[in-house]
């Protein structure tokens, strides 16, 4: 059994407090996990939680809601508070930190080309992005790469080079194609423009009015999809082949073969949102090769750089053809800093071995959580692929997600606030993966207002 050291916290100088906040409940020991005192050798932490939040709450914007957790370091899958609390975790940043904490050939990329050289901004050529835009093509069906921020970053390009491919490509036309199919469940950003495409209407409806010309269908609508593809007026369909923030919902093969049959006859373009799902979070280096379909154009972002601010748009030489000058750019995208770490991160993942690894601990997590779980009348469906699972419950989610991160285990909602939304580090081991299984199993009594 994996062991969860609940450290003593150390005495901090100038520290006003080191408490847990008073509506928390500290995490205990369960099962058969070991209660240990505090590693004396670590470096003692000169703030505590209760002092971080408090001024959290005095200088940012809240746009966040977050749980009573300041974290501040982290090793392979674990975390650590300033009092050195331990918690295993099992939300990766957003599905971030494929690699987990502290990857050493990840530091030492990054280390190495700090010393080098950080930023020149796009003004001028620099060798690790062309070298990352290089491996980036060779592993994909793509011939040409835009490197952005983040991941809305990368779909607002999507958006603006599907517009300018239209106008382009089919100069004849008096109305050229503007508009754009997005799916039900899906998240795509929150920017202007990757907002308009996100179906939930909490994030467009305080900002609107938001890019007009985008229409919603339900994902997986083969017959209302083509009709409205066919019509000549869609720029681009924009989707996720496995949706992470909709609720851990896959597409079929014919769904998909249908969309990128339907583009073909009239001209748009098919555009895959892998930020989440791709990069070998399933098991795939991208998701899509699992159904043998393939984009014009896909949007990557959240584990690219190991947890630093990354998206890269990659695109087919169609779709760069329509692209100037002056078109679309970026003062930080595609540093040198930046894309010498994606390049540490996308060397290792892109691995035959390693992609294996996350595909088989991904199907032993599926089958382990339906043993435990699958009998608790809560617990409707366990589905993913590779490790993005998630857990649907007829109640919300949020009470398990609670109980278990007093017990020293984060996760992440998702779809309506009733799916678990599992996406460790893809480094995780069976061991760690069995500990979240007994946890999860401990905690679902919560479910029926249960202690």
């Amino acid at each position: 059994m994996l062991s969860l050291h609940l450290l003593k916290p150390p005495i901090f100088a100038g520290a006003r407090s080191t408490r847990a906040p008073a509506n928390t409940a500290a995490p205990r020991a369960c099962l058969s996990v070991d209660v240990r005192a505090a590693d004396q050798s670590k470096p003692g932490v000169a703030v505590g939680s209760q002092e971080v939040m408090e001024a959290e709450g005095r200088v940012l914007v809240g746009t966040y809601k977050r749980p009573p957790v300041v974290l501040y370091s982290g090793k392979g899958c674990k975390l650590y508070d300033p009092e050195g609390r331990e918690y295993l975790d099992l939300y990766s940043g957003i599905a971030v930190n494929a690699l987990g904490h502290g990857d050493p050939d990840w530091i030492r990329a990054v280390t190495e080309q700090a010393r080098t050289l950080t930023h020149v901004s796009n003004a001028y050529y620099s060798i690790p992005q062309v070298e990352l835009a290089k491996r980036l093509v060779a592993c994909s069906f793509a011939d040409r790469v835009f490197f952005s921020n983040s991941g809305t970053e990368a779909n607002e390009a999507a958006i603006k080079f599907a517009r300018k491919f239209q106008r382009f490509s089919f100069p004849e036309k008096k109305e050229p194609a503007t508009e754009f199919i997005s799916f039900t469940n899906s998240f795509h950003g929150r920017t202007m423009g990757a907002i308009a495409l996100t179906s939930k209407e909490h994030y467009r409806s305080p900002f609107e009015p938001v890019m007009p010309g985008v229409t919603f269908l339900e994902y997986g609508d083969i017959q209302a999809a083509t009709k409205l593809i066919h019509s000549g007026k869609i720029a681009a369909v924009f989707l996720e082949p496995l949706q992470g923030e909709g609720g851990i919902l896959s597409a079929t093969k014919e769904f998909l073969q249908s969309l990128r049959g339907a583009c073909d006859d009239s001209g748009s373009l098919l555009v895959f949102d892998e930020v989440q799902c791709g990069l070998g979070r399933t098991g795939y280096l991208w998701a899509h090769e699992a159904y043998g379909v393939f984009p014009d154009i896909m949007t990557l972002a959240k584990p690219l750089a190991g947890g630093l601010p990354i998206g890269a748009v990659l695109v087919t030489e169609k779709v760069a053809a329509s692209i100037k000058y002056g078109e679309h750019g970026s003062t930080f995208a595609g540093g040198p800093l930046i894309c010498n770490a994606a390049l540490s991160v996308l060397n290792k993942i892109s691995k035959t071995e390693f992609l294996s690894s996350v595909s088989n601990k991904g199907q032993y997590f599926k089958e382990l959580l339906t043993k435990k779980l699958g009998k608790n009348p809560h617990v409707r469906e366990v589905r993913g692929s590779g490790l993005i699972v998630g857990v649907e419950l007829d109640v919300s989610a949020s009470p398990l997600v609670d109980a278990c991160r007093n017990l020293g285990l984060l996760i992440i909602t998702a779809g309506k606030g009733n799916v678990l939304r599992l996406v460790p580090p893809l480094i995780i081991s069976k061991q760690e993966l069995e500990h979240a299984a007994e946890v999860l199993l401990e905690c679902l009594p919560v479910l029926d207002g249960s202690n």
